[in-house]
């Protein structure tokens, strides 16, 4: 069984170490202060900034983002630091938004992460809303995943009511 290590970095932001892998979750790196709009005349304000900076963070082998196409989840200096990051993961509609070899997954679809030396992880996107039940037309597409790595199972959801 591997140990996992969960470092807090700041709103959806964490970064999970688990059997040598390093996976960011929906990486948000803006100052406080910042004001996200979704549309409809929905909108947030970042009440702090990340308690860790990406610098400090390390390496990272993947990311992992619920969605993309709001700031609170995937803010403009996450979205500029995506090239420093290892493999993206999100919803399907956001791999064609992101490119770059984003790959996209459909609810109960299921992509893999292997490398020498390591355990391969499967990740399967679960379904997730963001927003009250009926805001998926606002809000869009939303995923969270399932870990699975040699019998151990992790879960992350990203939903709000």
């Amino acid at each position: 069984m591997s140990e996992v290590r969960i470092t807090y970095v700041g709103g959806p932001t964490a970064l999970l170490e688990i059997g040598g892998w390093r996976l960011l979750t929906d990486p948000t790196f803006d100052p406080a202060g910042k004001r996200y709009f979704f549309g409809w005349g929905t909108a947030s304000k970042k009440q702090q900034g990340p308690a860790v900076r990406f610098e400090e963070l390390g390496e990272i082998d993947a990311v992992l983002i619920s969605h993309d196409h709001h700031g609170d989840n995937l803010d403009p200096t996450g979205r500029e630091l995506l090239p420093r990051m290892g493999q993206v993961i999100t919803t399907a509609p956001g791999a064609k938004r992101l490119g770059g070899g984003a790959r996209g997954l459909e609810p109960w679809s299921t992509t893999t992460l292997e490398a020498p030396g390591r355990p391969t992880i499967e990740i399967t996107a679960t379904p997730c809303r963001h927003g009250p039940p009926g805001s998926k037309l606002v809000v869009g597409e939303v995923v969270g995943f399932c870990l699975r790595l040699e019998g151990q199972y992790l879960f992350f959801f990203f939903f709000n009511f």
